[in-house]
């Protein structure tokens, strides 16, 4: 189960259904992002002010925005999407950030339950 850390989005069931059109249908993921890191990488999931988050780690610097690029196309690769399929909702100028990944939920689930293994 995905323990707090990632909910379907709004206008999207846990079954999929999108209720509000094919844009709207994704997932929103809570991440602890480690910009400057020697080794980049995702796992496991750190404690957060409102609860637990994913754990990413990447190697370019908190400057114009190249961490949270970096964050976004780590996040997509791992999942097995396009990077274009992961924005960024919430955080852009702090390590607790919130991403919306397009797609299905019941695909991506599972996929992200992986994740934090």
């Amino acid at each position: 189960m995905s323990e707090g850390w990632w909910h379907a989005a709004a206008g999207t069931d846990r079954a999929g259904a999108d209720q509000v059109g094919a844009d709207q249908a994704g997932v929103v993921v809570r991440v602890k992002a480690q910009p400057k890191a020697r080794r980049p990488g995702i796992g496991g999931t750190a404690p957060g002010v409102d609860g637990p988050r994913l754990r990413l780690a990447v190697t370019e610097a908190a400057e114009d925005g190249r961490a949270n690029r970096a964050v976004c196309a780590a996040l997509a690769e791992a999942l097995g999407l396009a990077s274009s399929a992961v924005t960024l909702l919430q955080g852009a100028h702090s390590r607790e950030k919130l991403l919306r990944i397009a797609g299905d939920p019941v695909l991506i689930g599972p996929r992200l339950d992986g994740l934090a293994g």
